[in-house]
């Protein structure tokens, strides 16, 4: 049940109120939680390129709106009927539910539940929104918003975390990190001796490499335009890195094909986003045989593929959350975060306040860059 004294907050919080245009830091408020949801306080939360994609009105132009679909808090107070969570509690606000009952739950094959789906309207499963700013609804991003000090959430997107995890580790596998290891493990199980390429070593191409690392592939080929990724990638299980810079014109196909006898990789992950590269990562993988996963986002939304190079034998295969059940899965990888099996430090680089919000995008662009925590 609600605390009988559960009030509307009114709460710090970044706000986009139209297409491209730079966050603003406002006070805004926050209604307490109905049945089934609880509102969190949140204690961090990270960039992500999608958050970027929001603020551009991607996949669908809903404002005024708070991005932020990584993060990590405490419950505050919950509503009636929510089992399993209680205030005090350490959670993740997660952009998919997991029911266990409907046909892709109970298929094990999926991360795509019917009940609770990915959330493109901006609202709260009954079609109204918790936050408002002067009296005006303010739309989430996907099911979260994580870029307020306090966002109410339906319980079923929550995932309780064990609260010896380090907090900025939880926010980055909330998206990001979780996003590329799922990928490698769950999605598409790499296989013992396998060749892998990753296609951009941010979070999610770091994550790639370590699941790919811990699924026993013996070369893990990381390609960047960032000659600093290097480092980055072998703290995480990178054997090999391109630069395609360096490379005299080449394309990054023919890099992979030179690097593997011709014959190209079993496994490319295409994390960057890039509509391009997404031929260039079939292309790459191995006629007959390939698996090409495609991870990463874009401000492009739609491009042609080449069919030819995906008829002869390749699977191409899309990823959300990396395949990744937050209910059944998710707790595995936070228990090897604890466990140290799975080290983040190397992910952490940048810090800013909720007032700092707008230099966060400043700082992606910079080369040492992975992931941008932001505390409240």
């Amino acid at each position: 049940m609600a605390k009988p004294s559960a009030t509307v907050v009114t709460c710090t919080a970044a706000v986009v109120w139209k297409s491209g245009e730079p966050v603003k830091v406002e006070q805004i408020q926050v209604d307490p939680p109905k049945a089934s949801e609880v509102r969190i306080k949140m204690i961090c939360a990270s960039l992500c390129h999608t958050d970027i994609l929001c603020c551009n009105g991607l996949p669908v132009p809903l404002f005024p709106r708070i991005p932020g679909h990584e993060g990590v808090g405490t419950v505050e107070s919950v509503g009636e009927n929510v089992t399993g969570l209680k205030e005090g509690d350490v959670v993740m606000p997660l952009y998919l539910g997991e029911c266990g009952v409907c046909l892709n739950c109970k298929s094990g094959k999926t991360n795509l539940c019917h009940a609770y789906p990915l959330n493109f309207n901006g609202l709260m499963p009954d079609g109204t929104s918790r936050m408002s700013v002067g009296g005006e609804k303010i739309y989430h991003h996907f099911s979260c918003s994580t870029w307020s000090e306090y966002v109410v959430i339906d319980s079923n997107y929550v995932v309780k975390v064990d609260p010896r995890m380090a907090l900025p580790h939880a926010s980055f596998l909330a998206c990001g990190f979780t996003t590329g290891y799922g990928a490698a493990w769950r999605e598409v199980d790499v296989k013992k001796g396998s060749t892998v390429a990753v296609l951009g070593l941010g979070a999610v191409g770091l994550g790639v490499v370590e699941g790919a690392r811990v699924q026993g592939a013996a070369r893990i080929i990381g390609v960047d335009l960032n000659d600093l990724k290097r480092e980055k990638g072998e703290a995480f299980g990178m054997t090999e890195f391109i630069n395609p810079k360096n490379s005299a014109g080449k394309s990054v196909s023919d890099l992979l094909k030179e690097a593997t006898g011709g014959l190209g990789v079993d496994y490319c992950f295409e994390c960057t986003g890039v509509v391009p590269l997404l031929d260039e990562a079939i292309e790459a993988s191995k006629v007959g045989l390939g698996t090409v996963v495609l991870i990463g986002a874009g401000l492009e939304t739609s491009g042609n593929i080449k069919f030819i190079p995906l008829l002869c034998g390749r699977t191409l295969k899309g990823s959300i959350y990396g395949g990744v059940r937050p209910q059944s899965d998710l707790p595995t990888i936070i228990n090897k975060c604890i466990n140290k099996e799975i080290q983040l430090d190397e992910l952490l680089t940048h810090e800013v306040s909720i007032h700092e919000i707008n230099e966060a995008f400043g700082m992606l662009k910079q080369p040492d860059c992975v992931k941008v925590l932001i505390k409240f």
